[in-house]
């Protein structure tokens, strides 16, 4: 294991999927120029974040993996520039429906797919109308110079459980590709400093570098905050975007003195496995 260049991306998205993938084809070519490894576009990047309303005519947006539209693009992209692509998408699988991301490899092929844990449900982010909770547990895999990559979509970050979870399943790094912006309840909350706070608050309760990719713009008076970044496993930014740009993050990753200063905290040789049973219990 030794030093990774990961990439997170930044952009807006409109009604035209073909137009949007191609977008980001673009930026994980810029991303790649840069010498990006792992390249990380946002949640869902096909079209508009659809879940703000019920509609049970978007239903129809959902595709087998093998067929979806962003899947495709990805893995062509990736067996080109040989490198890693977490890829999020709208599943279809049989009668169920999930949000889900295919970990894309650079020979092209998908190692593994993971659907998104926890689902949110509220004003503007409807999910529970349109995606089953997830099937597969939580994910790592294997990725450039021996590192092991973990990847939670959105709302999974949130939760210390989802982090912590992947740590111990040994991830290097923690990936989370985002669609989250304006709350309608509350136009004064402007969530995206909780946002960070929480994430980086894994990145240091777990000595573990993350990035975090997020879109912008306006859809349908929902405003995207972007501020996607990339911090150490100190929790310091490498790398950092504000509302409005649209580009590529890219940082250099040393997982090599992450995993010596992981040793040294101890967090994870204190662990009281036996004490948190309360964790596992639904009441």
């Amino acid at each position: 294991m030794t030093k990774l260049t990961v990439a997170a991306l930044q952009l807006a998205f409109t009604e035209d999927t073909v137009a949007n993938i191609k977008a980001v084809a673009d930026l994980v070519r810029e991303a790649a120029s840069k010498g990006a490894e792992v390249v990380l576009p946002p949640e869902l990047f096909e079209g508009p974040y659809f879940c703000r309303v019920e509609d049970e005519s978007l239903f129809a947006n959902a595709r087998p993996t093998a067929e979806h539209p962003s899947v495709l693009a990805m893995q062509e992209l990736a067996k080109e520039l040989k490198i890693w692509i977490p890829t999020s998408y709208f599943e279809l699988d049989g009668p169920h429906h999930y949000n889900s991301l295919a970990m894309i490899g650079p020979d092209g092929k998908i190692a593994g797919v993971y659907r998104k844990s926890h689902i949110p449900d509220g004003p503007g982010y409807e999910e529970k109308f349109y995606f089953r909770p997830g099937n597969t547990g939580f994910k790592v895999w294997n990725g450039p110079h021996m590192s092991t990559l973990g990847v939670g979509v959105c709302w999974d970050q949130w939760y210390p459980e989802t982090a912590r979870a992947m740590m111990l399943m040994g991830a290097d790094i923690l990936f989370y590709p985002t669609a989250i912006g304006t709350e309608p309840h509350d136009p004064d909350l402007d969530t995206s400093r909780l946002w960070r706070r929480a994430m980086i608050g894994h990145a240091v309760s777990n000595v573990v570098p993350v990035v975090a990719a997020n879109r912008i713009g306006t859809e349908h008076g929902q405003r995207f905050y972007g501020h996607s970044f990339i911090c150490d496993e100190r929790g310091d930014m490498l790398a950092e975007f504000g509302a409005d740009e649209t580009g590529v993050l890219v940082a250099t990753l040393d997982l090599a003195q992450a995993k010596k200063h992981r040793a040294a905290f101890g967090f994870f040789r204190d662990r009281r496995p036996e004490l948190y049973g309360r964790l596992v219990e639904d009441r």
